[in-house]
């Protein structure tokens, strides 16, 4: 008899089928969430999870934590983890400040608003996603070493230490690891400095063989001794530099001297008696979670039924609207003005309530800015909570995996494609498939508008629930299916990770739903409405913990306070506490 082989695919569609076959909250085919007394780590890479564990157990919080994360995951998910992209943290901490650090990539100086368009006017293909012209100044340095010195409680070198050793000595690779790695061989191939790092002697590598990174330990070890002014400036900042004038990209010395991690305001709604804080522009995460969240919380989802053909027409129409507003209004606040009182106003919600038809899908192209009621990623991510109350939830990102399949010669650094984010050309889709305008174009300087929704939930002035992922345009879509999962229909924090889910972002016109999201006869009823239903999209990766009990409002199973869920649908991730 032949053995069944569990892909990660393979098993979370299991137990997603099983959950909709009716398992109840209590009783659902998924695997219980991770617990843990003192603290908990969820993050895409089970390395650097370890290493976020320890920092808890030495002591640190959970900022220092994220941190040490954050490094881990540049040397063991090079995939998205980064020195030379950027993200974003949402920190809530023990006293109840809630803060918001953006640490996106920027436009260099020298970029223009038509700098990806031929003579005539068209997108020239694969300028703003591969080599060096696509490449952002990156921010990740800065925000890690912001956040440190402002939230955390350790010392720089204690925790770049176990990086530069997973760097200096390698580590193993996993079958997921070498999956991530063979998905840009070809890209390595024509890269030579990224491909003596990622390819064995020019070839993939194997499942046990060691990934070294002796040039990406010189990078930490030159970060651990000086900060910012580590990577920034010095030998590594001239690196970059060199690198980006040899592939006729743009980056100067004044463009990494300019760079400054941003600390903002997060965006703050209500939802169903829980409050959510999550990311500000330039992220259009936290606002439209926040519009979307508004509009459904006039329907009875839980009353209504997990999935069935009502609440799934609500929640796609729910997105389609949300996602007229992200792509036409949103951008870097230090270039236009967000119209974010009008947005996350409930009065709007309720006008955009009584544009939806109940029983029809609503038509995209009909629907757009200046027609009422709208007048007017790949990447990672990773949640911490430590035992004195702190949560962090950090995405960052690269933009594709491995960014634009080059690495700055002699720093082991593979640089970003975060160019693509922005509008190359109104109208014209980028590599998501996002149809943005004039508020996300081009200019020196400024930052490209970003899905990436780090976001915390509390009850009561304390996190109660802390999630995110990548996904490009899908990562805000999936963090709402994550938030209705647990506050709506009860479930534990794995059943909602491991749940299947759909998106639909305005343009193109179509949702796309993941295999055993809704049935075939409901698929029928929304298909008769006019729903356009098409393929699963690449997978997501929540990281996810819920604080108290395995679910909202549920009972804590022993001492334990934190439970933690890494999505199955990859299988590098690991959630662990203490």
């Amino acid at each position: 008899m032949q053995q069944l082989h569990w892909t990660p695919t393979l098993r979370a569609a299991v137990a997603a089928a099983l959950l909709l076959a009716g398992a109840s909250a209590s009783n659902a085919a998924s695997q219980a969430p991770v617990a843990a007394e003192h603290g908990m780590v969820v993050s895409a890479q089970h390395l650097a999870t370890k290493v976020g564990v320890d920092v808890l157990k030495r002591g640190g919080n959970a900022v220092d934590a994220a941190v040490a994360v954050g490094y881990a995951l540049a040397v063991v998910y090079p995939a998205a983890g980064n020195l030379g992209g950027g993200g974003f943290m949402t920190v809530q901490l023990a006293d109840g400040r809630k803060t918001f650090l953006d640490f996106r990539e920027k436009a260099p100086l020298a970029a223009t608003a038509n700098m990806y368009l031929d003579k005539d006017g068209n997108v020239i293909k694969g300028l703003s996603t591969n080599g060096h012209l696509a490449v952002g100044v990156p921010g990740t340095v800065s925000g890690m070493e912001y956040a440190r010195e402002k939230y955390g409680t350790m010392k720089r070198d204690q925790l770049i230490a176990p990086s530069i050793q997973l760097a200096e000595k390698g580590f193993a690779l996993e079958q997921g690891d070498v999956d991530m790695l063979r998905t840009s061989t070809n890209d390595f191939k024509k890269d030579a400095v990224s491909g003596a790092i990622f390819l064995n002697k020019g070839e993939p590598f194997a499942v046990g063989q060691k990934l070294v990174q002796k040039d990406l330990a010189k990078t930490l070890r030159a970060v651990s001794a000086k900060g910012v002014d580590g990577f920034y400036k010095g030998w590594v900042g001239q690196a970059i530099v060199a690198s980006s004038q040899a592939g006729k990209g743009i980056i100067t010395q004044a463009d990494l001297d300019q760079y400054k991690t941003r600390e903002l305001a997060p965006v703050e709604c209500d939802y169903r008696g829980y409050r959510v804080v999550s990311a500000p522009p330039p992220s259009s995460g936290g606002v439209i979670i926040c519009e979307m969240l508004n509009i459904l919380e006039g329907y009875p989802l839980k009353d209504l039924g997990f999935r069935s053909a009502e609440a799934v027409h609500y929640q796609i129409e729910a997105m389609r609207h949300a996602y007229v507003d992200r792509n036409s209004y949103l951008g870097d606040p230090d270039f236009v003005k967000n119209p974010l009182d009008r947005l996350l106003d409930k009065g709007y919600a309720e006008k955009i309530r009584a544009a939806i038809d109940p029983k029809k899908a609503g038509v995209s192209k009909d629907i757009k800015p200046g027609v009422a009621p709208h007048e007017g990623s790949n990447t990672t991510h990773y949640s911490i909570t430590d035992q004195q109350g702190n949560a962090v939830s950090v995405t960052y990102t690269l933009n594709d995996w491995f960014g634009a399949k080059v690495t700055a010669d002699k720093t082991g650094v593979l640089l970003n494609n975060e160019m693509d984010d922005f509008t190359s050309k109104i109208g014209v889709p980028n590599m998501y498939g996002l149809v943005q305008g004039e508020a996300n174009a081009i200019a020196p300087g400024k930052r490209p508008l970003s899905s990436m929704s780090p976001t915390i939930v509390s009850k009561d002035g304390k996190p109660v629930f802390v999630v995110g992922t990548p996904g490009g345009s899908r990562i805000i879509t999936a963090v709402l299916h994550t938030i209705l999962n647990v506050v709506d229909y009860g479930m534990n924090v794995q059943e909602a990770v491991d749940a299947p889910r759909f998106h639909q972002q305005w343009l193109p016109d179509v949702t796309n739903v993941e295999t055993f999201a809704i049935s075939p006869d409901t698929r029928k009823i929304l298909t008769d409405m006019g729903h356009n239903l098409g393929v699963p999209q690449p997978a997501n990766h929540l990281a996810a913990i819920i604080v108290g009990a395995p679910s909202l409002g549920g009972k804590p199973v022993g001492a334990n306070r934190f439970y933690g869920a890494n999505d199955p649908r990859r299988n590098t991730g690991l959630a662990a506490g203490y």
